[in-house]
């Protein structure tokens, strides 16, 4: 006995089409969780495993090196160099000169070719930050990458997020600190917040971000302005 459907035949594919669409849009939905839960994505606490085990605590904190020796244009561009293999092997080549540690480094050097170093700070291509703008102004290393001087490996410790940008753009005073010893990481530990809000504001006058009554200028109101940080 035949019988009459009661859907059309194209209501098969539909379903079909319906559930292999869940499918893909539930793998999707995981994915994204997955991604959007990684250290890398959530920036703090990223630590990639870099091609050479260079010790910040060793170097900076026991031996003393200034971030300036190796970053080179801290203060003079917006982008913070990476050093090149040269300024390893100025004392690599004498220093460990056989060590598997370091074979990365010795190759880099005969052949030319970069150590290939993984970004850990790394903001997202539509925002512009100048390191120097801030190095030159008093906003120490410390504010931005914490304790480096003290890591075994490089990680990421605050969130660089918008949100933890414009809190600092609009209260930079306990932020601040003398020029000369932005990259001193132990200035200063001894200082309480009343007397970091303090000197942060006579720093801020300095700079032009208040006026002599104590009032915020127009350079610290474009500090919170859009195109400060998206050009």
């Amino acid at each position: 006995m035949n019988r009459t459907p009661i859907f059309p035949p194209w209501m098969d594919q539909l379903i079909k089409l319906l559930g292999a669409g869940a499918a893909v849009s539930g793998l999707y939905v995981v994915m994204m969780i997955n991604f959007g839960a990684s250290p890398k994505t959530l920036n703090a606490g990223y630590m990639p495993e870099q091609p050479v085990p260079y010790s910040h605590a060793l170097h900076v904190g026991e031996l003393g090196l200034d971030c300036r020796y190796c970053h080179t244009t801290v203060e003079s561009a917006g982008f913070a160099a990476v050093p090149p293999t040269e300024t390893c092997m100025n004392c690599h080549g004498k220093i460990a000169p056989t060590s598997m540690k370091l074979k990365p480094v010795r190759d880099s050097f005969s052949t030319g070719m970069p150590v290939p170093w993984i970004k850990v700070h790394d903001l997202p291509d539509f925002v512009y930050f100048n390191h120097s703008a801030h190095v030159t102004r008093g906003v120490s290393c410390v504010e931005c990458h914490g304790r480096i001087d003290q890591m075994e490996e490089v990680q990421q410790v605050a969130a660089l997020s918008m949100g933890w940008c414009l809190e600092c753009h609009r209260n930079p005073e306990s932020r601040l600190r003398p020029v000369d010893k932005v990259t001193d990481l132990d200035w200063g530990l001894e200082r309480t917040p009343e007397v970091k809000a303090t000197e942060g504001r006579e720093l801020m006058k300095d700079l032009g971000l208040y006026d002599a009554s104590g009032q915020p200028t127009v350079r610290m109101t474009l500090m919170t302005n859009c195109s400060t940080c998206h050009r």
